[in-house]
């Protein structure tokens, strides 16, 4: 429930909640009773739907004008889930039986609308959040808002706040030496649709992960003569192993063995099934996937096709970038060669230092809390976090419901105090 300053003049005397509200002067401040969640991504909206489970409402701000927005907008077309749909899947709603293992973007987008309307979930779109700042004095959060669609500035406030715009808010592009001198097109992957617009051309991608992997194989599907950088060791493993899907073979495993265990069995069973990657410059870490995954959060690519087309020469490997010119590019190994464009798979950051006026939870270097997972979902005076743990939908599921368990405490005493 929300109220305007005029009603919480009002209600002061009468709601403990409230008492603080005398230093609150703006016409435009406007109490709410339940969290704050900044994001309605899948993170934001799985802790809507937690709270709402126990009868606790939320207030959405969104600063995009859809859910979702990194999926709908900044996505390629042929984007699937690299997990099966069951370690996808939000609290309390199962994908539909009929879709794929691997849902395709489209059907993950109409999975999250359904959930939505399973939850009668209802954000604040076009909503930026300019500043959120907790009030020692009033013991309240206070985010401040700008409307994309009126550009009029909001003040609302709130006992709890949950930050949910995750690890991928912002584009994250390299100082490449020579960038402006590039006299063809460079773009971020989230501008990258489909490889049809670039048959025939000279194409290489920026960044080995699982997004510059599956771009480069759909440039290559797509007759565009593909290169890619890596400049860094990396893991690689086959989507499915052993008759199952690899993440879910490591998570049955990891109930019974440690993770350098369970490890050595994922690199002996890759080596039979894809051969020493190193042959083709694709070096692997001295730690396993698990271990490097859990101590730097760097995971590891599953392949869907590309180490094939790696292996047949269609895809060529480089070392670093040292540095572009107007038509061609210099590695770091001396060779240059020539391209039509550049896509750079360099991912995404945080954005939380922009906004959160907070120090002890967050870094403000990289904008990801400070504490290890799992300790990553609770700060302190009503501040959390949710999407962080570079574990994906799974993680944020996990933390959606320790958010809601959490808040539900100090809501039930409120709410009596408020009787």
């Amino acid at each position: 429930m929300a109220f305007s300053y005029s009603e919480v003049e009002g209600k002061r005397a009468h709601d403990p909640l409230m008492a603080c509200h005398h230093a609150i002067r703006s016409t435009k401040c406007i109490w709410f009773t339940g969290p704050i969640i900044v994001g309605a991504g899948p993170s934001g909206l799985a802790a809507a739907a937690c709270l709402k489970e126990r009868g606790i409402p939320s207030l959405i701000l969104e600063r995009s004008n859809c859910i979702a927005s990194l999926w709908q907008n900044k996505t390629y077309d042929r984007l699937r889930l690299h997990l099966p749909k069951q370690f996808c899947e939000l609290p309390f709603f199962p994908f539909p039986k009929d879709f794929p293992t691997y849902p395709t973007k489209q059907q993950f987008v109409a999975y999250l609308d359904m959930f939505v309307s399973q939850f009668d979930l209802k954000p604040f779109f076009e909503t930026t959040v300019l500043s959120a700042e907790f009030d020692p004095i009033c013991r309240f959060w206070r985010v401040k808002t700008s409307s994309g669609s009126t550009g009029s500035v909001a003040e609302y406030t709130s006992r709890w706040l949950i930050v949910a715009t995750g690890e991928n808010a912002e584009e994250f592009v390299p100082n490449l030496e020579g960038m402006d001198d590039f006299q063809g097109s460079i773009l971020h992957t989230s501008s990258y649709k489909s490889g049809e617009m670039f048959r025939g051309k000279r194409v290489l991608v920026v960044g080995c992960g699982n997004s510059g992997m599956e771009v480069s194989l759909d440039l290559c599907n797509h007759n565009a003569q593909t290169s890619i950088v890596v400049r860094d060791s990396l893991h690689i493993l086959p989507q499915e192993m052993l008759g199952t899907s690899t993440f879910g073979l490591c998570m049955c495993l990891l109930k019974w063995f440690p993770a350098h265990i369970v490890d050595r069995l994922l690199l002996l069973v890759s080596y039979f099934m894809i051969g020493d990657t190193a042959k083709y410059g694709l070096h692997r870490p001295k730690l396993g996937p698990l271990q490097l995954k859990n101590k730097a959060g760097k995971t590891p690519v599953l392949d869907v096709g590309t180490l094939s087309q790696i292996k047949s020469g269609k895809i060529e490997v480089c070392p670093g970038v040292k540095r572009i010119r107007c038509n061609s590019v210099e590695f770091v190994d001396g060779k240059v060669d020539t391209f039509d464009a550049i896509i750079l798979a360099t991912g995404y950051r945080s954005n939380v230092p922009l906004w959160l006026k907070e120090t002890n939870m967050f870094s403000m270097k990289d904008g990801l809390p400070k504490k290890p997972f799992p300790h990553t979902w609770r700060g302190k005076d009503g501040l959390y976090s949710i999407g962080f743990t570079k574990r994906g939908l799974l993680g944020a599921s996990m933390e959606a419901l320790k958010i809601a368990e959490d808040i539900e405490l100090t809501w039930k005493v409120d709410m009596k105090k408020c009787c």
